[in-house]
């Protein structure tokens, strides 16, 4: 039985060996391909950032706010409620209206991703764009506009930026060596694939081994073949 598998583990590099040049060949191509859709087709997408956090309403008769354990959790579940809040159409009209842009709000939204930093009080939003410097004029509409609109709602004044949104000096998409990887790794699959496919559907006699093992004939003797 250890002799049957060493052959057949033989035999699988043996037909890997004999087209490796179809691996190769589709592995170069897929990489190129990769990397020019990359590098010159598909549009670089910035992100900029802003952060802001939920704090307990100060007291106007205290003179220094004092936080307890319940009110971090009050305010980690209400990081919840005005993630929500900014990503209503209320808050992305007027961004769109204060900012003049020529977006709707279904496409401005899908630009936004606003989430929840951990289990902390602290609310990251994201914008995505092509245009680096809106991307950040975006966010920071975003973290001034939410405030505004949380105090509209009746619900405690206590959002307050931490910190600002910066112009992105470099994309975060497309990752050209990322997809350039990939690619690699999916020409060498599909060459495999190629490779044993042929192997499969060639069906022809090679080797004397091959007479043995597909026919079940002895093999009497064999011509060699000489080299010029």
């Amino acid at each position: 039985m250890e002799v049957t598998m060493e052959l057949e583990l033989r035999d699988i590099f043996r037909i890997i060996w004999a087209r490796i040049w179809i691996i190769v060949l589709i592995t170069i191509v897929a990489m190129l391909a990769s990397g020019i859709i990359s590098y010159f087709y598909l549009d670089k997408i910035y992100e900029s950032s802003t952060t802001l956090i939920v704090n307990k309403q100060k007291d106007d008769n205290e003179k220094e706010t004092q936080y307890t354990y319940n009110d971090i959790l009050l305010s980690q579940k209400l990081v919840s409620t005005y993630t929500e809040i900014a990503k209503s159409s209320y808050v992305l009209e007027r961004v769109i209206k204060e900012l003049n842009l020529d977006l709707s709000p279904d496409e401005l939204k899908k630009m936004i991703a606003v989430s929840a930093v951990g289990d902390t009080q602290i609310i990251r939003i994201t914008v995505s764009d092509v245009f680096p410097a809106r991307a950040t004029v975006i966010a920071e509409k975003m973290a001034e506009l939410l405030p505004i609109r949380v105090s509209e709602l009746e619900m405690p004044d206590n959002v307050k930026v931490v910190d600002k949104a910066k112009v992105p000096s470099s994309p975060v998409k497309p990752r050209p060596l990322m997809n350039i990887a990939i690619a690699g790794v999916l020409g060498i699959m599909v060459g495999l694939g190629i490779i044993f496919l042929i192997e499969y559907l060639d069906n022809t006699i090679k080797t004397p081994d091959d007479v043995q093992k597909y026919l079940g004939l002895p093999v009497l003797g064999s011509i060699p073949n000489f080299e010029d």
